[in-house]
């Protein structure tokens, strides 16, 4: 994929973009990668790679593909095993699907200590699987040596174990440790001392790390800090330290600033894999299992020892192989330099067990981490692993004595790699389950596709899908079921065929409907929810799924939650009675900018592209609504205009007669329009603010007024030269005439044509409005609730009684936009994009680039198939734990940031209990019933919970509607009325969930779970 390419085809890799960045998608879109081995594992790594956008992959493997294949290798189909395909030859079409601008290429040539490794120099990363470890030195001793280096992963799973090492050779160059964006901090003093002490304005963190670097501008006093680079020292999370700043070269600080963290290149050396067999650097992603890391390496180094000296790795299940491994094992333990306490001689024996199987929800994983490290190797973009890194999912093999070792051995099918690790009870387990999905986006489609391998579904159960959007074009590079062929075809329907695709047995019914209130009574019913084993979401907003946990909650029905922003993702782990629900925790709120600062006194680009927003709402949605309304209300104009023109006041009639009077209807007033926006946003504004607080006036206590973080603006003067002056104009003057319905033509955007219009604009001189500003920046938005005044409202009418009389009122309806940021044809963007950086250069900010400015005003999530595919792999493994019936103990949640590199795994929070009263407690999971009858009154309810559970009802709310609360006036009377009357029940409906409160020993309220009533 050449860069020109990328840059042509940039809604392919728009959101891949945001975490990479150009520079990194430049060095990818020039490098090759040798993929050897397309297993399960192997496979996963080239999807990711290719998905990512190199310029060209070569997919290498001697192998046949077998029928046992079929459980781990998603781009194999039966008749591949029939006929014995060579594997990268059997993947080389579906894989060339993923990206049309990878150049791919297969060789069956086996690797082996003979090999001539030559041909290895044309690749800049080297990654091998399913290779014995004298072969990985050899390979790994080669790359080494060349020049340049060439990077090297190796990578395997064996059974219920998964393992990667990354040696990208000595002094490796990384350009961006974290990709985390550099933000502008205020700087509110700094000392003139030995060293010089930077605070932050408002006491903001500024989120530094010792041996970080700043660079400073808008500094005024000590002006020589401004444009230079400084090391700082933390002192706390407010203040750090630079140079000695108490030298005649640094006068006193006066005021003002910003420091920025510059991203400096770092170096990091590797050892080689023969080096670190003895002695490794090993990563610790479980923290319950912290000594799992080093006792994985032996059993790594045991199974090649073992594969040397018996030829064969141990055979599945058998206690003989399994001790004579366990012996090796110690040997090895012995020979590292690494001291090791003891042997876990327990995971030894499992290990042996089960290295002749696959269990491909670590394919996943591994898949998205190698695909990750391998990027860094190209590009040198974010933190390498640094060496080694170990999973294990030993908790999903079962505990069986001996005797039941036959139900973990092949049956000659497909999922004969997935039976040696968690025996046929559980694949039947799999199979019989009902899964209900909502999602099928990026982790939606890796879902499926573990799913599938996994046979879920294909006994008894079922999948149940829905999502109702449509693909579009940059789904394409991280859902990977999907095709450009299915372009704005049904994400839910399309996945669904995919998935069978894979797995042809697998029972599953794709729907398009929204999960929420619209469809809870309907579709997704408690009877619904009731019939599933458990719920997994796919979703991408917050408020989808909070709805979907207060469901599953309601429900008792475990639910598997996840998400993924950029390189890093999370998984939570939610099972009735047993952990807490995803609402227990709360989710960091955005920040929310003050009111007045976006209005009239922004200070970093985030503000001014805020209120780029705010105009495009206000200009093309809103006023077009109101408009709209208000026409279709008022049918009578006349009647309105005398109205008006008598002082009466109607709501919405100033702005709509302003609009009727200067509603465009050609492709010119459009253009004056938009000329007089330009006059009234960039320059007489700046007038108005300079007019009200000129640039001397002083505070109460004497301080100026322009301080920072406040910026005077500077007024603009419209230059028909300046670019961005005329990308706002024309823009803007399209988009009214999209809300207007005014025609035009692409001639009509000629330069030539636009200048002769814009000369005959009349441009109306600036006069001070002496409108109150609003400086209080805990003021919330001003919410217009004061009338107009009478002469406002008289001229309004006066206007639309000219317009009647003129004969040129139009009142047609106008057409309202909606934002959309991914249809760069449409001019939204390069609206927001004009308007923020106009108004940036009003304050004198630094303007942004188009880019930037996109993905902050369409809140665009960065995503990358790397990071979805080890999220999906996580959640898997975990969904077949709670399909176990596992202990918490045994269950994980992750937090993972591949960036880092970093894989935190960690119990989840055990479910809270509350004490309502000694010797009894509930949870957010308990769910209280009483059943009633045709003729049950409201006190035999009351009756039955004092009964029941002990408690005299204080209230009982239906919803949002208060049923009964006996101070009251006239409530006590409810209690001999019947509780259908009450409760109204529509027909068939069965019951009714109310939330009652009790009287607590105390005498105050004691809120009670929810009550089921049954009709």
């Amino acid at each position: 994929m050449a860069s020109e390419q990328m840059e042509i085809d940039d809604s392919l890799y728009s959101r891949q973009r945001y975490v990479l960045g150009d520079a990194a998608m430049r060095r990818m879109a020039s490098s090759s990668v040798l993929v050897y081995g397309l297993s399960g594992l192997g496979v996963e790594i080239a999807k990711n790679i290719i998905l990512a956008g190199v310029k060209s992959i070569t997919l290498q493997d001697p192998k046949s593909t077998q029928l046992s294949d079929l459980g781990t290798q998603f781009f194999l189909r039966e008749h591949n095993a029939e006929q014995s395909t060579n594997r990268a030859e059997a993947c080389f079409p579906h894989l060339a699907e993923l990206n049309p601008y990878v150049t791919i290429e297969t060789s069956t040539e086996p690797l082996t200590d003979s090999t001539d490794l030559s041909y290895l120099k044309k690749f800049q990363c080297v990654i091998l699987t399913e290779c014995t470890l004298s072969l990985q030195i050899k390979v790994n001793n080669f790359c080494r040596a060349s020049t340049p280096q060439i990077k090297f992963l190796s990578s395997d799973v064996y059974g219920i174990v998964a393992t990667v090492f990354a040696d990208f050779g000595e002094s490796f160059e990384i350009f961006d440790a974290t990709g985390e964006e550099s933000k502008d901090v205020f700087v509110s003093d700094i000392t003139k001392s030995n060293p010089g002490v930077v605070s932050c304005l408002e006491n903001r963190f500024h989120g530094l790390e010792n041996g970080d670097v700043v660079t400073f501008r808008e500094v005024r006093g000590m002006t020589a800090v401004n444009g230079q680079q400084f090391t700082v020292k933390v002192i706390n999370p407010y203040t750090f330290s630079i140079c000695d700043t108490s030298g005649p070269n640094f006068e006193p600080y006066v005021d003002g600033g910003i420091f920025t963290q510059v991203k400096v290149p770092v170096k990091k050396n590797f050892d080689s894999l023969e080096h670190q067999l003895i002695e490794p650097n090993l990563l610790i992603p479980d923290l319950c299992k912290f000594d799992a890391p080093i006792q994985l390496h032996i059993a790594y180094l045991a199974l090649n020892k073992y594969l040397e000296t018996f030829a064969s790795l141990p055979k599945p299940w058998n206690e003989a192989d399994a001790v004579q491994f366990l012996n090796v094992a110690k040997t090895v333990k012995e020979s590292l330099k690494t001291n090791v306490d003891s042997l876990d001689e327990k995971l030894m024996l499992i290990v042996s067990h089960c290295c002749q199987g696959c269990f491909s929800p670590l394919n996943a994983i591994f898949g998205g981490v190698v695909a990750q490290e391998a990027l860094k190797a190209l590009t040198g973009k974010f933190t390498p692993l640094h060496q080694w890194l170990y999973m294990d999912a030993i908790e999903v093999v079962p505990v069986c004595e001996s005797q039941d070792f036959d139900q973990f051995l092949p049956r000659g099918d497909r999922y004969d790699l997935l039976r040696l690790c968690i025996g046929d009870k559980s694949c039947q387990i799999l199979a019989n389950t009902k899964l209900f999905m909502v999602g099928c986006g990026a982790i939606g489609c890796e879902m499926l596709k573990n799913y599938a391998l996994l046979g879920i579904s294909t006994g008894a159960g079922k999948i149940t899908i829905t999502d109702n959007d449509l693909i579009e074009k940059s789904n394409l590079n991280r859902q990977f079921l999907f095709r450009s062929c299915h372009i704005q075809k049904p994400k839910s329907t399309t996945a669904a065929h995919a998935a069978l695709e894979i797995n042809k047995d697998i029972k599953i019914e794709a729907q398009q409907h929204k999960v929420g209130p619209q469809t809870e009574d309907t579709i997704y019913t408690d009877a619904f929810f009731d019939s599933q084993d458990i719920i997994v979401n796919a979703l991408d907003n917050v408020e989808a799924r909070r709805y979907m946990d207060g469901r599953c909650v309601t429900n008792q029905k475990p639910l598997m939650e996840s998400g993924t922003m950029g390189t890093k993702g999370h998984v939570q782990v939610i099972v009735p009675h047993i952990t807490e629900s995803y609402t227990s925790q709360q989710d960091p709120k955005d920040e929310d900018f003050p009111y007045c600062t976006i209005k009239s006194f922004p200070a970093t680009l985030e503000h001014c592209i805020q209120w780029a927003r705010d105009k495009f709402e206000e200009c093309f949605v809103q006023n077009a609504q109101l408009f709209n309304k208000f026409i279709e209300t008022n049918s009578d104009m006349m009647d309105v205009a005398q109205r008006l023109a008598s002082g009466v006041s109607i709501d919405g009639a100033v702005k709509v007669s302003k609009m009727l009077a200067t509603r465009p209807t050609s492709w010119a007033a459009c253009l004056a329009l938009a000329r007089s926006r330009f006059e009234s946003y960039f320059n007489h504004k700046a007038k108005e603010l300079l007019h009200a607080f000129p640039l001397d006036k002083k505070m109460e206590d004497g301080s100026l007024f322009w301080a920072a973080p406040k910026r005077p603006p500077r007024p603009l003067k419209f230059d028909p030269s300046d670019e961005m002056h005329m990308l706002f104009v024309i823009t803007t003057a399209r988009l009214y005439a999209d809300v207007f319905m005014v025609k035009w033509t692409p001639e009509d955007l000629d330069r030539n044509n636009v200048l002769s219009i814009l000369s005959e604009v009349p441009i109306p001189e600036f006069k001070p409005r002496n409108k109150a500003i609003v400086t209080d920046e805990t003021a919330s938005k001003e919410v217009s609730t004061n009338q107009p005044s009478g002469d406002v409202v008289e001229e309004a009418g006066q206007r639309i009684k000219c317009l009647i009389e003129g004969n040129s009122l139009n009142t047609s309806s106008l057409t309202p936009l909606e934002f959309e940021k991914d249809n760069d044809s449409n001019g939204h963007i390069d609206f927001i994009t004009s308007t923020t950086n106009l108004r940036a250069q009003m304050y004198g900010i630094a303007i942004g680039d188009r880019f930037k400015i996109k993905k902050i005003a369409g809140r665009i999530v960065p995503a990358i198939a790397t990071t979805t595919a080890t999220v999906s792999g996580l959640v898997t493994v975990e969904m077949i734990k709670v399909l176990q019936h596992m202990p918490l103990e045994k269950l994980k949640n992750c937090f993972l940031n591949l960036a880092l590199p970093v894989i935190l795994l960690s119990e989840p929070g055990p479910v809270v209990r509350t004490v309502l009263r000694e010797g009894l407690s509930v949870t957010i999971w308990d769910k209280w019933e009483i059943r009633g009858s045709e003729n049950f009154t409201l006190q035999n309810f009351i009756d039955q919970c004092k009964e029941k559970f002990g408690f005299e009802a204080s209230s009982i709310v239906q919803g949002v509607k208060i049923i009964y609360m006996p101070f009251m006036p006239g409530h006590n009377k409810k209690l001999p009325m019947q509780m259908t009357k009450l409760l109204k029940p529509v027909a068939d409906q069965q019951y009714v969930d109310l939330v009652v409160s009790f009287d607590g020993d105390d005498g105050e309220d004691v809120p009670g779970p929810p009550v089921r009533y049954y009709f």
